[in-house]
């Protein structure tokens, strides 16, 4: 395995399960207590949830263009759908994640200048419009 690879599966293992230093789990199921839960405690739950998760990757982005550096990857196309979400989900919780964690937004959107990622994301809008009807199925609206 060369150098590069074995980094980029350095991080997709730690990403995986915990960032183990801090022993904090990674997982976007935040993201599913913003949209699917009224204003309050649960919500604010997983919005410490998502942005604690947000907030490992950038700290594993640092001051690269991608995650594996210079080079879209893997973990770049595996992460990238969850930029489409953050609009939604910012609406649904009342907060930014550009405030949070600006390196995570600025990734997100040197990613969708790629024509690949344009054409396979979902505008943000459209997901924020399912999310919308989602709420209203759930009974949350």
């Amino acid at each position: 395995m060369n150098g590069d690879c074995h980094k980029q599966a350095s991080i997709i293992y730690k990403l995986s399960f915990r960032d183990r230093e801090r022993n904090r789990e990674i997982s976007f199921e935040g993201g599913k207590k913003i949209w699917g839960n009224k204003k309050g405690e649960e919500q604010e739950k997983g919005k410490k949830e998502f942005l604690e998760s947000l907030k490992i990757l950038e700290t594993e982005l640092g001051d690269k263009t991608y995650f594996g550096g210079e080079t879209f990857g893997y973990l770049d196309i595996t992460l990238v759908p969850f930029y489409s979400w953050f609009y939604a989900l910012e609406k649904c919780g009342d907060f930014s994640v550009e405030t949070e964690c600006p390196k995570i937004v600025a990734w997100g959107e040197r990613c969708v200048e790629r024509d690949s990622v344009t054409a396979t994301l979902p505008e943000s809008e459209k997901v924020y419009q399912q999310v919308l009807k989602l709420r209203q199925i759930f009974g949350v609206e």
